[in-house]
């Protein structure tokens, strides 16, 4: 079993910024910049209506082996990997976890995800489940995963193995300090070194979306306003000259 120091965080106003955009345009984004397909395939919202966005810490599990995890971890806590992870969280990270997709184990229960949350984690996304849902909802922390069960964390099939190491999450690749951003529609894996590109086409994208949207719900025509094209161009700029003026930018 491994356990590797904590990770490099990226700067908080660009990570907060990439919260903003959303899961849907920053894949969108991403597969024009290379990335074909960014999401974490299997976790779903267990507390819907959050958007948030955060470096990741892993935690990555491996099949179990019982001569290699044995009923110790509970005699002496420490050794138990699952701890360790949280441990090293600062305010606005993200917990990503390696579960396999077990359906078996309880990766975090109440006592852990309320540790996590005190820490001022952001949020939790694991391709398996949590224990002690109804608790974890009262939490109101941002938690994205395939179920729920009864079981501990290393009951049946699986057992903590790395911290903070490169894991495969819901068949993503993700690395120690990613920027993960996590709605409603999913969760999304951001390379540190594309992060700054992609926010400036993303808040571009955004931007000329909301035009489109004002003048779709007006009755105007898709061929023309989605996406934009030639045609509209002059309208748009004048649009979005009058949107920073109205907000005091020159």
């Amino acid at each position: 079993m491994t356990h590797t120091p904590g990770i490099t965080r990226p700067d908080r106003a660009l990570v907060e910024a990439l919260a903003q955009v959303g899961t849907a345009t920053a894949t969108g984004e991403l597969s024009l910049m290379g990335i074909r397909n960014a999401q974490i395939r299997g976790p779903r919202a267990f507390t819907t209506g959050k958007c948030v966005a955060g470096p990741a810490l892993t935690l990555q599990f491996m099949p179990k082996r019982e001569d290699i995890f044995g009923a110790n971890e509970y005699e002496e806590p420490e050794l138990q990997l699952h701890r360790h992870v949280l441990y090293h969280t600062e305010p606005g990270d993200m917990v990503v976890v390696d579960a396999r997709g077990d359906m078996d184990s309880g990766i975090f229960g109440e006592m852990m995800l309320t540790y996590f949350k005190g820490k001022g984690g952001a949020g939790v996304v694991i391709d398996g489940c949590i224990r002690d849902s109804a608790k974890a909802r009262e939490l109101d922390l941002p938690i994205w995963v395939k179920g729920v069960t009864p079981n501990f964390h290393a009951q049946t099939n699986i057992i903590p193995f790395g911290v903070n190491c490169p894991i495969a999450c819901g068949d993503a690749l993700v690395m120690p300090g990613d920027i993960i951003i996590a709605d409603d529609d999913g969760v999304v894996v951001v390379p540190v070194a594309m992060a700054p590109a992609l926010l400036e086409r993303a808040s571009e994208h955004v931007e000329w979306e909301e035009f489109a949207r004002i003048r779709l719900s007006e009755g105007g025509d898709l061929r023309k306003y989605y996406p934009l094209t030639e045609e509209v161009q002059e309208e748009y700029l004048a649009w979005r000259k009058a949107q920073e003026e109205a907000m005091g930018r020159p």
